[in-house]
């Protein structure tokens, strides 16, 4: 449930109904925006009075939210969440650009990669430590050193970094860690996502390769139920029964989860694509539809690269890449 108040609510006013709301065991949520606040009631709300709370002078509607997904929705929250990881702003348009590695493999790799994609205007420097594989035999990453590289690439740059976990136990590894990554293969792990929930972290949830929008926004709902907003949403391509690319890049995922979510939507065209050549038209496409930023890998050699070097772009392909993006967004008028 919302209650929507009317402006120029005094704090007093606000705070008697918060206090009053509390006291019948209702977690309140407020969101601040332009002109009017929005409380969002979370908990049994079936034993409000939906017309008592109506009648108040102060109140200027209420309202019962359908969605499954409460605080994701963009009526609990109407005005667009805007993430701050350090310094970078990811957004109510402000555009991320993340970009690295699949995988970090020596110090001088990411520490090359990481000074190009900066040189070409990345604001988030990514890289895999733990690597989810599909083949058992393939490389799974250097774990832990793995952390310990990238961190000497966010001293070397100052870029904040973003890298994927695997399992609730390897949290103390990310406490420097700026961003989390859940990839698609961790989007429904509810025990995981539960204890995401209970740090201050910023969250990038990937799209799982076969679930829908609202999946993915009940993902996120896990998240904010233990108490941390800080999410940001991924489109990485779906299965479908198309073989020609890896993936089927669903950017009519950015409009429709504008549309539901308050949360920031970025993209990546490098694991939707599975191929380097289709990056550029598709980043150039995402910007295009509305997207709040992009996930690219880059590798300064694709061709030895460790892990999904047919999907790397190299850091001169990523500067016409990045490039074209911002003129895209600049012919948009963001």
């Amino acid at each position: 449930m919302i209650a929507v108040l009317k402006p120029n609510v005094s704090e007093d006013q606000k705070k008697h109904l918060i206090d009053w709301l509390s006291a019948q065991n209702i977690d309140v949520h407020v969101s601040e925006g332009h002109e009017y606040t929005v409380l969002g009631l979370i908990g049994d709300t079936s034993r409000l009075d939906m017309d008592l709370i109506a009648s108040l002078d102060i109140v200027d509607s209420v309202k019962r939210v359908a969605e499954a997904f409460k605080q994701c929705s963009r009526k609990f929250h109407p005005d667009d969440s805007i993430i701050d990881v350090g310094d970078v702003k990811i957004g109510g348009g402000n555009f991320a650009m993340i970009a690295g590695p699949c995988s970090v493999e020596t110090h001088d790799q990411i520490i090359e990669v990481a000074k190009a994609v900066k040189a070409s205007g990345a604001t988030l420097l990514r890289g895999g430590a733990f690597k989810p594989r599909t083949s058992p035999y393939d490389f799974q990453g250097l774990k832990a050193d793995g952390i310990e590289l990238l961190l000497e690439a966010k001293k070397a740059t100052g870029m904040p970094i973003v890298t994927e976990i695997m399992n609730a136990s390897h949290l103390p590894l990310f406490e420097e860690v700026d961003v989390i990554q859940v990839g698609a293969r961790n989007m429904q792990n509810f025990e995981l996502l539960k204890e995401l929930g209970r740090t201050n972290k910023t969250i990038l949830l990937k799209r799982g390769l076969a679930n829908t929008l609202k999946e993915l926004l009940m993902s996120a709902e896990y998240i904010m139920a233990g108490g941390n907003s800080n999410i940001i949403l991924c489109e990485r391509g779906i299965r479908t029964f198309e073989t020609y690319t890896r993936n089927t890049l669903d950017l009519s995922a950015v409009p429709m989860l504008h549309e539901l979510t308050h949360l920031p939507v970025v993209i990546d065209p490098s694991h939707a694509t599975g191929q380097s050549r289709l990056v550029e038209p598709m980043a150039a496409a995402a910007a295009a539809c509305g997207a709040d930023g992009l996930m690219i890998e880059v590798h300064n050699d694709p061709m030895n690269a460790l892990c999904d070097g047919a999907q790397s772009l190299t850091p001169a392909q990523f500067d016409a890449v990045a490039k074209k993006v911002m003129k895209i967004r600049a012919c948009l008028g963001e």
